[in-house]
């Protein structure tokens, strides 16, 4: 029944979609709000589990090219743990530091790894842009981050 590679990685697919739909369900429900905090992740989940079912079902086969595309080098296995690792290490450091640090700090490392060499771009990016997402959840949209170790 299980064929072609489409077809075992959207049992994958299948499978976590229904795990998150699962979880998605079990989120606490508040009372006195038009759209609760579940309809984003159910949306989610559902579009995951249709696309799986269509990926399921595609009728494309795989040609020699595509599967020489599939081969990833050693190196890019390698930035790709390591970037992982930094995403890891934002997650843990997030509500200690704070979304401010914690976002400028992600920022201005994954950057400097993967290659980009502008220092004053780079710095300017990773001040602005967590910055202008603090003060929007913060104070627009009444949604608080951790502010970790800074006083606002």
């Amino acid at each position: 029944m299980v064929q072609t590679l489409n077809q075992k990685v959207s049992l994958v697919l299948a499978a976590i979609a229904l795990g998150y739909l699962y979880l998605s369900y079990n989120l606490k429900e508040y009372p006195y709000v038009p759209v609760d905090s579940d309809l984003v992740p159910k949306v989610l989940g559902y579009i995951l589990l249709a696309l799986a079912i269509a990926l399921f079902f595609d009728k494309s086969s795989e040609t020699k090219e595509e599967k020489a595309k599939r081969v990833v080098p050693k190196k890019e296995i390698l930035v790709m743990a390591a970037v992982g690792g930094m995403v890891f290490l934002y997650i843990f450091l997030f509500e200690i530091l704070g979304f401010l640090i914690t976002t400028f700090l992600f920022i201005l490392a994954c950057s400097t790894f993967l290659g980009y060499r502008k220092w004053v771009t780079s710095l300017i990016v990773s001040i602005v842009f967590p910055g202008i997402l603090y003060y929007v959840f913060n104070y627009l949209l009444q949604i608080r981050l951790p502010q970790g170790i800074l006083p606002f």
